[in-house]
């Protein structure tokens, strides 16, 4: 299984992503934004990131924007998981809420079995 870095800024949903992935064997961490976020990355890269899109502070798509700008980060896999998937530019899949746990680890998954270049 894989490193995970969940990031929300509801302290209920990152308890949520965290449980169910870290019932399917993954190591998970989290942050309340996309600025904790990026410190976390740059601290400890993550196998794959599961990201809100609409955070205070720094929200996905500059979160997003900024791990695809830096050649240490841009290959790390994103999964949005939004209530408006328009939101979800430069992630490498998406996932709306409310969502499903099965839909959930089938996302992160497929991510891990393909990567960021779809194959």
């Amino acid at each position: 299984m894989g490193r995970i870095l969940v990031v929300d800024d509801e302290p209920d949903l990152r308890f949520l992503l965290r449980h169910v992935l870290a019932s399917a064997g993954h190591e998970v961490t989290d942050a309340g934004d996309g600025a904790i976020a990026l410190a976390c990355v740059h601290e400890s890269p993550p196998d794959l990131v599961v990201t809100d899109m609409m955070m205070p502070v720094m929200g996905g798509v500059e979160f997003i924007r900024r791990l695809r700008a830096d050649p240490a980060t841009a290959a790390i896999p994103v999964l949005a998981v939004t209530g408006d998937l328009h939101l979800a530019r430069g992630a490498d899949a998406m996932l709306a809420k409310p969502w499903q746990r099965a839909e959930l680890l089938a996302a992160v998954d497929d991510l891990f079995r393909k990567g960021r270049d779809g194959r």
